[in-house]
């Protein structure tokens, strides 16, 4: 953090930062650039939010959520003394026209011109760490987006994943369950809802690291097919197959699954439908439909929102759901479940089991975040750190939505519709044993 050449920056933002802090009625300080506290605390540590010589002058500048994602990026919004989760838990409660009208506005004013002046040391730019701009729509899954965010490297995943590199929502018998053990319960629970038997063939779109298929191959004598445009992906599933002697039973292929051939007697779809965009829903469902044999199951597994009045309502994106968008998942985007029905009845599918998971993944996605801080120096090597900070915020800040609600994830088990019987059992015990 660096030192203001002028002496009158600091003491405008000791006075704005003070007032801001007494209007909040925030349960930490904030730290500036001297070492000083705003209000002052005893010694000894605890939470503060600690904030460099630039911060100010660029959030006035462009006060835009982008700016403070670039800030905490870069370090220059530090916040210390405990995890992200503990700062979301002391989250003042104010609201922004509230906390508008409490401002002194003379006070603010006479800060703020002091503030926006301030000489900046840094350059305004994220140097392209976003990918995606806040306006634009998902791409539909192209394989420049996949790879901006799941090539970052094998080994990164490896410091918050559980062994084998499951990215995607964990099944916690037990809230108290490790991770390992939730993602063994979770291929179990995939399994038995596909219903899966010997001589089956089963399609995983979307197949990271090869978990699923090598599972239900080694469990339930399938032959299986798994689609990534994931070139890291790809080639560490392939030397899993090779090295559980699976290569008659299972392949890897390196394409959009629309070129792949069928038909499959099962398929699952297990957290890539949020890459496809709202758009491409209608064609994706139908080319899951030609490459599943009449009555065959698929098994879709998606992250959504709360539904809206309207689809025009519903598509227009609040500006963290842009961040999210432009820094970590470029081309993604999410629909309601209420969407996600309308267009597999629409596309010939019939609906037979839909599965709230939410809980289950704000457990997931904190215990990421957890073994990410654990392994924060590892990351930051791997990685660097604005990148090392940006995920951290991502995971801590997706298993806050999912514990409040805002977003959620269901499973859906579908088959092809056909006349006549569907050929499942007449109750869902079997899958709760």
């Amino acid at each position: 953090m660096e030192q203001p050449d002028d002496d009158r920056t600091l003491r405008a933002a000791k006075r704005v930062l003070g007032h801001i802090h007494e209007v909040i009625g925030a349960d930490f300080p904030f730290e500036l650039w001297d070492g000083s506290l705003i209000p002052p605390q005893p010694s000894g540590g605890g939470l503060r939010l600690a904030l460099s010589a630039d911060a100010l002058p660029r959030l006035l500048r462009s006060p835009r959520l982008a700016t403070l994602i670039d800030l905490y990026a870069r370090g220059d919004i530090d916040p210390r003394g405990g995890t992200l989760f503990e700062f979301a838990a002391k989250r003042p409660a104010v609201k922004t026209r509230s906390l508008i009208g409490k401002l002194d506005k003379r006070l603010v004013a006479s800060c703020a011109w002091q503030l926006l002046f301030a000489p900046s040391g840094r350059s305004s730019a994220t140097n392209g760490r976003g990918r995606a701009g806040p306006g634009d729509q998902a791409s539909g899954s192209k394989k420049a987006d996949i790879a901006f965010h799941y090539d970052v490297s094998n080994d990164f995943y490896r410091l918050f994943l559980d062994p084998d590199l499951l990215y995607t929502c964990a099944y916690f018998k037990d809230w108290d369950t490790d991770l390992g053990t939730a993602q063994a319960d979770k291929l179990d629970m995939i399994c038995r809802k596909l219903r899966l038997k010997p001589g089956d063939r089963l399609l995983d779109i979307g197949c990271g690291w090869g978990a699923l298929i090598c599972h239900a191959a080694e469990k339930h004598g399938v032959t299986a097919v798994g689609v990534t445009l994931s070139e890291e992906q790809a080639a560490l599933a392939r030397n899993r197959i090779r090295e559980r002697g699976l290569e008659d039973k299972v392949t890897v292929e390196l394409k959009d699954f629309q070129y792949v051939t069928g038909p499959f007697d099962k398929i699952a779809s297990i957290g890539m439908f949020e890459h496809v965009g709202i758009d491409n829903h209608d064609d994706y469902f139908r080319q899951v439909r030609r490459l599943l044999r009449p009555r065959g199951l698929y098994l879709h597994h998606a992250i959504t929102r709360r539904g809206k009045k309207d689809l025009k309502a519903f598509r227009r994106k609040r500006p963290e759901y842009r961040t999210l968008v432009r820094y970590i998942f470029p081309g993604g985007e999410v629909d309601h479940i209420g969407l996600t029905l309308t267009h597999l009845e629409a596309n010939g599918f019939e609906v037979h089991d839909v599965e709230c998971w939410r809980e289950h993944y704000a457990r997931t996605t904190r215990l990421w975040a957890e073994n990410l801080m654990a392994n924060k120096d590892a990351a930051i090597a791997e990685t660097d750190a604005a990148r090392y900070r940006l995920w951290l915020a991502y995971l801590t800040g997706v298993s806050l939505g999912f514990q409040r609600g805002t977003i959620s994830i269901f499973q859906t088990v579908t088959s092809r519709r056909d006349k006549g019987p569907s050929g499942l059992p007449p109750t869902r015990e079997d899958l709760y044993r």
